[in-house]
């Protein structure tokens, strides 16, 4: 299944906003990570987190497109239920 993320990093808090919708009608999930946009490092966050909610492992949990940009997509392999 693939999933659309908007990152926030450098945040206050970690932890999953909702969902919100793009000018192109894709919806996505909103997040916030306290880590820095520097050598990765809000990725994994991110992924981490993702692993943690999801219920899954972080390997089932690729990043096709954003690596530094705010915008992600990944690639979630197994059967989620991600509510939205």
């Amino acid at each position: 299944m693939r999933l659309f993320v908007h990152l926030i990093p450098q945040a206050s808090h970690t932890k999953i906003e909702g969902w919100e919708t793009d000018a192109a009608g894709k919806k996505r999930l909103r997040v916030k990570v306290t880590a820095v946009p520097e050598d990765g490092k809000a990725n994994a966050a991110l992924i981490k987190l993702l692993s943690k909610t999801l219920g899954i492992p972080k390997s089932k949990i690729v990043l096709i497109r954003g690596t530094t940009s705010r915008l992600k997509e990944f690639e979630i392999e197994g059967e989620v239920e991600i509510m939205g």
